[in-house]
């Protein structure tokens, strides 16, 4: 049985909340033994390629170790970005919790930042350490809660969930830390036989939350743009985003592979790009994972958390009165049309991309 995301927080809301005020707080013991560890990490596929820096970093300190991951199905494909993973169970499919609760794990590191439900599950998984963040009655599932920064840069809040094991945060996220397999080198090969052009920019112009998008007309003028620097433009996106793209791809000599590519032959697309502009997506996280220079576009999304750092990164923000409205994952309804992302003019991304791209 195969659960949505927004059934499984429709679960969280009933069962989760009620589940980590009932159950009792696991007895916490000192001795350690890092051999066998569960990443938990619900929620969508940015987060999931965040915290493959600090499975990496785990995987350093304890070379033997041997990690698991729980996620939801939709994102098993950014797990394929990270080889120190030995197994992946699905948090939406229920033949597999049920083979995750006959295991034992050394520690159970729960990466959720606000839900209940994965804590609960933390909880019930046998394990001797349970870690997570401690943002509301969550932590009483936790024998070594964390705290949460709202607005620091995520990978470093993941990285804090190692603390309790004795390992420290480095300084600076890597500038690139996800492993893109040989196999997604001979796909994108085939895909992009026949485009003329040596020079590539990648454009992902949708979102899952539509408060976030900047808008597939917007997306088209900077794709004409780079066509009149000689600069080839790849659109990519998920099968639902392809009516969307052919309004952006008509009449452009543009390579429209929305609905065509699997996670790892989009990271490997992006490797091989002069640069890639985004909104706040998941899609920008592979990119920085791939150490692809970048242009994000932020409005709802708190920069400070999810945008990108650095000199090969350029980030526009309007930095409205009322930005950022996310919390927690949630973006409310917008009262005024979503102006901090509407308000982003054309001639600021394409300058902003004319500084990354290499000269002819």
């Amino acid at each position: 049985m195969m659960l949505k995301a927004r059934h499984l927080k429709r679960l969280d809301r009933y069962l989760g909340q009620g589940f980590a005020r009932l159950l009792p707080t696991p007895g916490r013991t000192d001795e350690i033994d890092v051999r066998n560890v569960l990443f938990i990490r619900p929620g969508g596929l940015g987060d999931v390629l965040l915290l493959l820096p600090t499975i990496t970093l785990l995987k350093q300190v304890y070379p033997d170790s041997q990690i698991d991951v729980l996620a939801e199905s939709r994102n098993r494909g950014g797990l394929m970005l990270c080889p120190h993973i030995h197994g992946i169970y699905r948090y939406d499919h229920f033949p597999d919790m049920v083979n995750l609760f006959l295991k034992r794990y050394d520690v159970v590191i729960d990466t959720e930042q606000w839900y209940r439900l994965s804590a609960v599950v933390a909880r019930l998984v046998r394990s001797n350490w349970k870690i997570g963040f401690a943002t509301n009655e969550r932590q009483r599932m936790l024998t070594h809660p964390v705290d949460y920064l709202m607005r620091d840069y995520e990978v470093f809040n993941f990285f804090r969930l190692l603390e309790p094991l004795g390992i420290q945060a480095p300084d600076q996220c890597p500038d690139r830390f996800l492993s893109v397999p040989s196999s997604a080198k001979e796909s994108v090969n085939r895909l992009l036989s026949g485009y003329p052009y040596e020079k590539l920019v990648v454009i992902f112009p949708f979102a899952s939350i539509p408060e976030r998008r900047w808008g597939w007309a917007n997306f088209r003028k900077v794709a004409e743009w780079c066509l009149t620097k000689d600069v080839g433009v790849v659109i990519v996106g998920g099968q639902e985003d392809r009516e969307e793209s052919l309004l952006i791809a008509q009449g452009l000599e543009v390579c429209n592979l929305v609905g065509e590519l699997r996670v790892v032959e989009t990271a490997e697309l992006m490797d091989r790009s002069s640069a890639v502009v985004s909104g706040d997506s998941g899609p920008l996280h592979i990119a920085v994972g791939v150490g692809a220079q970048t242009v994000s576009l932020f409005g709802p999304g708190i920069e400070e958390k999810w945008a990108p750092r650095g000199d090969m990164h350029k980030v526009i923000n309007m930095h409205l009165e009322c930005s950022p409205c996310t919390a927690y994952g949630v973006t409310p309804p917008c009262p005024i049309g979503v102006q901090c992302m509407h308000k982003i003019e054309v001639k600021e991304v394409t300058r902003a991309l004319g500084t990354l791209l290499p000269e002819s």
